[in-house]
């Protein structure tokens, strides 16, 4: 078995693309971790131990597309809850309900399944990355639409300097996350 790495080896391990997307961005890239089975699991065993002490009874995690897929997966499994997928357009068989919102150039949507989540359940929003706060805001408008009871999300890695915790609790939700880097 393997030894748990602390959170600042995890931060170690997180890839930093210069000048992607744009100039002078510097990309956080968890696909390292996600490639290191030690670091994977790790991630996941502190992000569990957080949800954990979060959770409701009869929580939901709610994944956001596409990173945050791999990580609420693997605590959902742990800690033997459901999830919702919360999708880009076009991606979900089923009815679904969807809320556009605004990014720094244009405008995205997402989509999740109408059945997925009843009126009362209570959901932790769970992504890869904090940065604007844009996309993690729209999925918890959209679930509220739903009317899921929204307080939490979480994530791997937080980019405090582009705003996204404040803009996360002008929404009335807490943001919690592992690991921080500042600048963008």
């Amino acid at each position: 078995m393997t030894e748990q790495l602390r959170l600042d080896q995890l931060a170690e391990r997180v890839g930093a693309v210069p000048d992607f997307p744009a100039p002078g961005i510097v990309f956080r890239d968890i696909t390292t971790l996600l490639r290191d089975p030690n670091a994977f699991r790790s991630t996941v065993d502190h992000l569990t131990a957080l949800i954990d002490e979060l959770r409701e009874p009869n929580v939901v995690l709610a994944a956001i597309e596409s990173r945050g897929f791999p990580f609420a997966a693997a605590v959902a499994q742990n800690l033997h809850l459901g999830q919702v997928l919360v999708r880009k357009p076009g991606k979900l068989p089923r009815e679904t309900r969807s809320i556009e919102y605004q990014l720094e150039y244009g405008s995205d949507s997402l989509e999740v399944h109408v059945d997925d989540v009843a009126a009362g359940t209570p959901c932790i929003v769970v992504d890869d990355l904090l940065a604007t706060g844009g996309t993690a805001v729209a999925a918890v408008n959209l679930l509220r639409d739903l009317g899921a009871v929204v307080e939490h999300a979480v994530f791997v890695i937080d980019l405090p300097e582009l705003g996204g915790t404040d803009l996360l609790s002008d929404a009335a939700i807490e943001s919690h996350s592992l690991i921080s880097f500042d600048g963008h």
